[in-house]
């Protein structure tokens, strides 16, 4: 296999194991197992329904800007794999990441591993390589079966619990929280971002002996104009800048990723200079992410129905002289109706397409889906995201604004294309 590039190597990962998603710990424990892979570095593990990414991208930033090497592994990616693996801030290499897939491959013997698995030991096998001080892990789907939880956290944080993979997770907050809180570690600290957090989330994290921290009760995060303030049991950080990425839900995801670094202060110490640089700094692709202007396109990842509150929301907060046009594509096992409820009182017309995935769901389905929630909105049916967008553009006036949303896959697009102007 050595002779395989970056992309050979994915495109065998596809069609390596029946199945994209085999939820549990046993294959990959195995093949970490064989290889010795034991982390001595701290270990931050972040899941969630939503807020993930953004979480992890302050802790990058913080624990960057106060001079430790981090690693950082997070799912999906919307332009290259290399995305998901980064190292003190910059992207893994191709060699980097076929170097740590030929590894394992030799290590796992006959035990199958799906695309997810292979790419969270090779992260791993590459940030121990590197010799970082820290990894930050995000979860890739639920947290108690999801091959990151292999790695023992230091500190996890779970920074919502909604409805989303009910397939995998289950249909009710209740169930989908067990899950989430998995990702927990008996007497290290177990933190919650989530204001109204499921029974069954806090019951387990009392059960193992975590040291649970929930927002609200154990930390909090007030606003006072322009700045906000941190405040725990033993910690009080005042007049931090308000978080780069727009949205009120940014400052939960902030003061989530703060409490774990309060919590581990004594082995990884950072000051307030290095919260107010990586506050400033973090950024994430796709969460209320402007790429243009005259008219102005907004891109979000968001495709379930508490992400979809959280954009409208911040839609509101941001009002524009003009309409709100939207750019829509969605995958099949999406609550497109929760989505749409949160969305339609905020857009003035809307471009339903499908998005590049084989589970993509019918633009044409999703149209008829989305009609029975916008009474006196036009809806438009468009082929792929190209076609949506340009006929989109076209529509838009002075003071009008584009937002285009759904599904990673619907952002990729939109970014791909962006990439390709000249």
């Amino acid at each position: 296999m050595s002779d395989l590039t970056l992309a050979g190597w994915l495109a065998r990962l596809e069609q390596l194991h029946p199945s994209a998603i085999d939820l549990g710990l046993e294959r990959v424990r195995r093949v970490k197992d064989a290889m010795g892979l034991v982390p001595a570095f701290p270990i931050i593990t972040v899941g969630g329904t939503n807020g993930k990414g953004s979480t992890c991208a302050y802790l990058e930033a913080i624990l960057g800007a106060a001079g430790y090497k981090t690693g950082l592994y997070t799912s999906p990616h919307l332009l290259r794999y290399n995305e998901r693996v980064r190292i003190a801030g910059q992207e893994a290499d191709d060699a980097g990441l076929v170097a740590a897939f030929e590894r394992i491959e030799a290590a796992r013997g006959d035990i199958s591993l799906t695309y997810f698995e292979f790419g969270t030991l090779g992260a791993m096998l590459q940030f121990v390589d590197a010799g970082v001080d820290v990894a930050l892990l995000e979860v890739g789907l639920g947290g108690r079966l999801d091959a990151v939880n292999v790695f023992d956290a230091d500190a996890a944080i779970v920074t919502s619990v909604d409805l989303d993979h009910m397939d995998y997770l289950g249909d009710t907050r209740e169930l989908i929280g067990y899950e989430k809180a998995g990702i927990y570690r008996a007497a290290r600290p177990a933190i919650c971002a989530d204001l109204n957090p499921p029974a069954s989330l806090l019951d387990h994290a009392r059960q193992i002996g975590a040291d649970l921290r929930r927002i609200g009760q154990d930390f909090t995060a007030q606003r006072a104009g322009d700045h906000w303030a941190y405040r725990s049991a033993d910690t009080y950080w005042p007049d931090l800048p308000l978080p780069a990425m727009a949205g009120a839900y940014q400052l939960r995801n902030a003061a989530g990723a703060l409490a774990a670094l309060d919590c581990l202060q004594a082995r990884l110490p950072v000051d307030a200079a290095a919260i107010h640089a990586g506050l400033a700094r973090a950024q994430v692709s796709g969460r209320f992410q402007r790429i243009a202007r005259a008219p102005e396109l907004i891109l979000d990842v968001a495709h379930n129905p508490e992400a979809a509150r959280a954009l409208a929301a911040t839609l509101r907060e941001q009002p524009v002289a003009g309409r709100t046009l939207a750019v829509v594509g969605m995958l099949a096992d999406k609550d497109a109706a929760g989505v749409f409820d949160a969305l339609s009182g905020e857009i003035d017309g809307w471009w339903v397409c499908t998005p590049n995935s084989p589970r993509a769901r019918d633009a044409a389905a999703l149209a008829a889906e989305l009609q029975r929630h916008v009474q006196g909105v036009p809806v438009s049916i468009e082929p792929d995201v190209k076609t949506a967008l340009a006929a989109a553009r076209s529509a838009a006036r002075e003071g009008d604004r584009i937002l285009a949303f759904g599904s990673f896959y619907t952002v990729a697009a939109v970014l791909d294309h962006a990439a390709s102007q000249p």
